[in-house]
């Protein structure tokens, strides 16, 4: 029978690991086009709103195959459920067997999402970090900066949020983790004190603008993951010194590339693959005055890499 690994299990085994390298490793065999990572499934949902995508591939070569499905529901908190949900399956490459159901209700992705935006702050973020703007108080607007504790000494947050109703608990949380936060419903104000920015949220139209920013500001944008999903002004891509993106190939089609390209503010080229700046840092951050963007929509490749590091640490303890 197929193991099934339950959330527990897999939070107790993450307690353990420090997955940073084999996710840098994933974006990096992506660039060398070593992994196949078909075309994102995508069900997009308007009452209540919410999305639910389905990712998958292999790396050539590899012992495993992956399939991911994980979904967002924005309106969940107000029945009392986490607005993410999901599961892993693991399938042996050479048989195309089941090896292992990870039931981990979405975590997993929440985790490498996190550390995508930990590896690319870690190449991208200016030296000295005055304040950490974070747009969205839900999962993202909380592990986002929880990881960028090794990447900064600043714990100063400035979080934004719609309404003043959604600061409660992310205060609570973020103090009790060893934050100053401090909260707004006002981008401007957000922008005006930091200069290392995540956008974390839904939101179908542009949170986030141009001439809000200060100089030397890094934005790592990940909650525009779809085609209707937008959170920067696309001038501010325009604008950037650097702009990398998780996958090239799929920011055509989605997120904040896929948007400031089809508005005419970026061209084609103008993007980097966070993968070939891993492996050429040089291609990166050179002043503390240059604006960066990061685009992370998500790719299968960093599923792959998570779900076979909690599966092989689950394993050789059962």
């Amino acid at each position: 029978m197929t193991p099934l690994y339950e959330l527990d299990q897999i939070k107790a085994a993450l307690e353990r690991m420090d997955l940073t390298q084999a996710i840098e490793e994933g974006f990096k065999a992506y660039s060398r086009n070593q992994v196949v990572v078909p075309p994102v499934g995508e069900l997009v949902f308007d009452t209540p709103p919410g999305d639910t995508h389905i990712k998958y591939g292999y790396i050539k070569e590899d012992d495993y195959f992956v399939i991911k499905i994980a979904s967002g529901f924005y309106d969940n908190p107000k029945i009392d459920l986490p607005s993410s949900s999901g599961l892993m399956l693991l399938f042996n490459q050479k048989t195309g067997f089941p090896v292992a159901i990870l039931n981990d209700q979405g975590h997993l992705t929440n985790v490498r999402t996190a550390l995508a935006g930990r590896i690319t702050a870690q190449q991208l973020a200016p030296k000295s970090v005055t304040a950490i703007g974070v747009f969205g108080t839900g999962i993202q607007g909380r592990l986002q900066v929880e990881y960028l504790k090794t990447v900064t000494p600043c714990r100063k947050v400035v979080a934004w949020g719609k309404e003043s109703t959604d600061f409660e608990s992310y205060v609570e949380e973020m103090t009790a983790r060893g934050f100053e936060v401090e909260t707004t419903t006002d981008a401007a104000t957000l922008a005006r004190q930091c200069n290392l920015i995540i956008t974390a949220t839904p939101s179908r139209e542009p949170l986030l603008f141009a001439d809000m920013l200060r100089p030397g500001t890094h934005i790592t944008a990940m909650g525009s993951d779809t085609a209707e999903k937008q959170e920067l002004d696309s001038a501010i891509l325009g604008a950037a010194d650097i702009v990398v993106g998780d996958s090239l190939e799929q920011c055509q089609s989605r997120g904040e590339i896929f948007q400031a390209t089809t508005a005419g503010h970026l061209a084609p080229n103008k993007a980097i693959e966070l993968g070939h700046l891993l492996m050429n840092p040089d291609l990166g951050r050179s002043s503390d005055d240059q604006l960066t963007v990061a685009d992370l929509t998500g790719v299968a490749v960093q599923d792959i890499q998570i779900t076979k590091a909690v599966y092989q640490a689950l394993s050789s303890r059962s």
